[in-house]
């Protein structure tokens, strides 16, 4: 598949709500381009484990500030999957916790953290050649991405991934819970007033309720090369 993509190298922007299969999508097609992938959720799912290991107050400006200028978030790719680390720490399960799920999205509406969070992404892209998943790629990480896609599903369908997902890993909770959660980070999200979750006006709809893993990523390279 590589031969067949040799192109100019492009920035892909993937925006959309909690648990719609926004980093597995990302993933595959980092693969399939053999570009860089930076999962930006696990960015502010790290800070938000760092929040929690150290008792910082979030509802503290200062204690924000100093927590941020002792987080290192780095990322490291083994036997093809994504790993995330918080201050040299593999910390890819635990930034998946329900603990962390609650509060996240509570500490991605914090300023200060968007601001250091997507210096650090806009300085991944520079190079080009990268896929970013989260909330505001398309429309303030990289406005000026050449194929950005807005990706989404059936609340039903998302909390079913999302309570297996949890499930796999051995975490306690039921389907209702779960629901409640996706909810909750839904509202949070679309309502804050820094970088909301939004469409971009150029961004093309994947509604991927009905579609397998690899149907979703063969419409996507079909954009590719429209985009290339």
């Amino acid at each position: 598949m590589l031969s067949f993509f040799k192109k100019r190298k492009i920035i892909i922007a993937i925006d959309g709500h909690s648990s719609c299969g926004k980093s597995t999508l990302a993933k595959d097609v980092a693969k399939s381009l053999n570009y860089i992938y930076v999962d930006s959720g696990a960015m502010y799912r790290a800070v938000t484990l760092y929040c929690i290991w150290n008792e910082v107050d979030i509802d503290n400006p200062e204690e924000i500030l100093e927590a941020l200028t002792k987080i290192n978030i780095t990322f490291q790719s083994k036997r093809g999957k994504n790993l995330c680390y918080l201050n040299e720490e593999l910390v890819e399960d635990d930034i998946r916790s329900a603990e962390v799920s609650d509060l996240v999205s509570e500490v991605a509406t914090i300023s200060s953290v968007r601001a250091h969070l997507v210096a650090m992404q806009k300085e991944y892209g520079k190079s080009r050649g990268l896929v970013m998943d989260g909330r505001d790629i398309g429309t303030v990480v990289f406005p000026d991405a050449e194929l950005k896609l807005f990706v989404t599903a059936d609340l039903d369908i998302r909390s079913h991934r999302r309570y297996l997902e949890l499930k796999n890993k051995g975490k306690e909770i039921s389907f209702e819970a779960v629901t409640a959660n996706l909810i909750k980070r839904d509202r949070i999200d679309s309502t804050r007033d820094d970088s909301p979750l939004m469409q971009a006006k150029d961004a093309i709809v994947l509604d991927n309720s009905n579609l397998s893993t690899k149907e979703q990523l063969k419409a996507v390279m079909k954009l590719y090369k429209i985009h290339t």
